[in-house]
């Protein structure tokens, strides 16, 4: 039982629903804002956004060659779709916190300071696992995808890649995300064992199902090459002992807050 004392009470009055939608629109209004600013300024500097996402390709192929594309607008299209990935995660920040004043005025103080962290680590891992897949997988997978060119030297068929622009966007955005997905599992688990879903000692009875769930879920999310299966399973397995660290953690600050709360009910009568 959870005992709010008047340090922890909501601080703010009862708003009627009208206000509360407003107060909605309001936030949603200035989420979009941040969105279409960070949008306008992330298509500026598409061309230099790709140039950046290409390069561990660019590095293997060669100075000499680059991509190509086959349709008059796919460059253009590409493009927005740089902007928005982009804009996206520039503007995330500003967006989460726009969620977090309308929803943390119905908050308890204490509620406040434990969201707060989640809410400040759930981008710092997505840029950890865009960074891991952008250093550490593309330039192993890409190597490995090349291998198989053929210069036809010996008299075999010639075989040259030739990557389309719209192609290698899909490709890169869809390991940039699978892998800062992947990268919420601590926040994901830790939010569990905090409401009580989940527990430490459930989770590490559980960790042979997680090995097998994890190289499923790599399998489905990556291209179809060990490398890439590999290379997101193995972190994903280590992020879910971490997990369950920090799970136990969790118990233990509950289990002592619990056991200060019914304290202070004795005490009190």
């Amino acid at each position: 039982m959870t005992v709010v004392t008047s340090q922890d009470e909501i601080n703010d009055k009862e708003m009627p629903l009208l206000e509360h939608l407003i107060e909605l629109r309001n936030r949603l209004m200035y989420a979009a804002i941040a969105l279409f600013v960070a949008f306008i300024v992330c298509y500026i500097f598409a061309s230099d956004i790709y140039a950046f996402l290409a390069d561990p390709l660019i590095s293997q192929l060669g100075p000499d060659r680059g991509l190509i594309y086959t349709q008059l607008t796919e460059v253009f299209f590409t493009n927005i779709k740089i902007a928005f990935f982009a804009g996206t995660f520039v503007s995330f920040p500003i967006i989460a916190h726009q969620l977090y004043l309308f929803i943390a005025p119905g908050l308890y103080k204490v509620e406040k300071r434990a969201f707060l962290p989640y809410l400040i680590a759930a981008p710092i891992l997505f840029f950890l696992g865009g960074a891991m897949v952008y250093y550490g997988i593309f330039p192993l997978a890409w190597k490995f995808f090349l291998s198989f060119e053929s210069a036809g030297d010996d008299g075999s068929l010639r075989i040259e890649v030739l990557p389309r622009v719209a192609d290698y966007l899909s490709l890169t955005m869809k390991l940039i995300f699978a892998f800062g997905l992947a990268f919420q599992l601590p926040v994901a688990l830790t939010l569990l064992a905090r409401v009580g879903i989940v527990s430490a000692d459930g989770l590490a009875k559980r960790r042979k199902y997680a090995v097998v769930g994890v190289f499923i879920v790599a399998a489905l999310l990556t291209p179809p090459d060990i490398i890439s299966q590999v290379g997101l399973a193995i972190p994903v397995l280590l992020l879910y002992e971490v997990s369950i660290w920090l799970a136990r953690i969790t118990e233990r600050k509950r289990a002592a807050r619990e056991a200060a709360e019914e304290a202070e009910q004795a005490s009190g009568a």
